[in-house]
């Protein structure tokens, strides 16, 4: 893959929640046209990550710039207070589980994530695009959501995210709770996204289902990014947990 434009520079990230640090000075380059693999247990700072460039964080202090945009700031007025202008400029997180609204079907889910004006003014373009990614949601999109298979809820969910108008999507856990083959599949429509000027981090702990399959695989231990991951470094994460 060639060198894109950097999207993502993240320098020096320290974060946590009331007295627990979980992140520990953290650096991380993600440029355009990459995705990037993000692996590593529960509880070692891949979601922590995930809302620290989303200003979701408890506290933090280091360097985070968006498209060269400073968004890190410290955070001591609460979390959130600034994470309406991180997605402005071209953040979208899709986080584990399924995040939904049952009563809402589909096709409502997937408008309610085209909420720049852009996005809402490309909406009936961006879900055919969604749609030829999960085929199985072409038949279910007048069908509540709360009535939907997990693995349907989750390319719902999924889906709502990739709808945004972003140049950075961060996928936490697609294939959480997700039977094998299922998990496979969702990964499977991450990897036919066409990236072209933005990127994607996706969060895993089955390292098996990312290798060969993205640009690159980090390990993540103990809030500390580990290089470049495998079964084998993953296999010895777990020894040491």
């Amino acid at each position: 893959m060639s060198a894109g434009r950097e999207v993502l520079n993240v320098k020096g990230l320290s974060a946590g929640y009331g007295p627990m640090r979980v992140i520990h000075d953290l650096d991380l380059i993600v440029k355009s046209g990459e995705r990037v693999g993000l692996v590593g247990l529960n509880g070692h700072g891949k979601t922590t990550l995930f809302y620290a460039i989303a200003g979701l964080t408890g506290w933090q202090r280091g360097s985070i710039k968006l498209n060269g945009v400073e968004v890190g700031r410290t955070r001591s007025q609460g979390p959130g207070r600034y994470t309406h202008q991180i997605v402005q400029q071209g953040l979208a997180v899709i986080p584990q589980g399924d995040e939904i609204f049952h009563g809402l079907t589909v096709e409502e889910h997937l408008d309610s994530g085209a909420f720049t004006a852009r996005a809402w003014r490309e909406r009936t373009k961006r879900k055919k695009r969604i749609l030829a990614i999960f085929p199985p949601l072409v038949k279910l999109k007048n069908t509540a959501v709360g009535r939907l298979s997990g693995g349907e809820r989750r390319m719902v969910s999924i889906g709502r995210g990739l709808m945004a108008d972003a140049s950075l999507f961060l996928v936490d856990e697609p294939s959480l709770g997700l039977a094998p083959k299922i998990g496979k599949s969702v990964i499977d429509a991450l990897m036919s996204v066409d990236l072209v000027e933005s990127a994607m981090v996706i969060a895993e702990q089955n390292v098996s289902l990312l290798e060969g399959r993205v640009d690159r695989i980090i390990g993540m231990h103990v809030g500390k990014l580990k290089g470049e991951a495998s079964v084998g470094l993953m296999s010895n994460t777990k020894r040491e947990a």
